[in-house]
């Protein structure tokens, strides 16, 4: 259950600070505990600079992005990696994904198998979830994978 409530309160947090972005011209992130991790850059530098007609902006947190104004997807990576998860496991972009739709219409997808784990948050809204991590797949998919989702 500490997983679940935190995923839940970081949730929260994040589509708080992502309603406040369309007022300003940065977007408020909090920065992931592992953020420093080299892979973050490594994903980071690689980042689209448009996310189906969404186009990037300005973060104030280490390894983070966002796109859209209102914010319509959220990409933080050095969170903690989960390792054991009753979330569903879905694959897209030949990544594994977490989905945690516990704040529809908000979902967030968190890598699984790969460290640093990176989280991304969509706006299902203004966005195609599916669309957003297979845009992303090509920065991310720079991590390689320890383990992959089964069943």
């Amino acid at each position: 259950m500490k997983i679940s409530k935190t995923l839940t309160i970081s949730a929260l947090t994040i589509v708080f600070a992502a309603s406040l972005s369309a007022c300003t011209p940065t977007v408020n992130l909090e920065v992931a505990k592992y953020a420093n991790d080299p892979g973050c850059a490594e994903i980071i530098v690689r980042l689209p600079d448009e996310i189906d007609g969404n186009k990037k902006r300005v973060t104030n947190a280490q390894a983070t992005g966002s796109w859209g104004n209102p914010a319509a997807v959220i990409l933080r990576c050095g969170i903690e990696p989960v390792e054991v998860s009753k979330l569903t496991c879905v694959s897209a972009g030949e990544i594994d994904w977490l989905v945690d739709d516990s704040q529809k219409p908000s979902f967030r997808f968190i890598t699984f198998g790969r460290t640093p784990a990176t989280e991304v948050i969509v706006d299902s809204t203004a966005i195609a979830g599916v669309t957003a991590l297979e845009t992303l797949a090509g920065a991310i998919q720079n991590i390689e994978p320890t383990k992959t989702c089964t069943g």
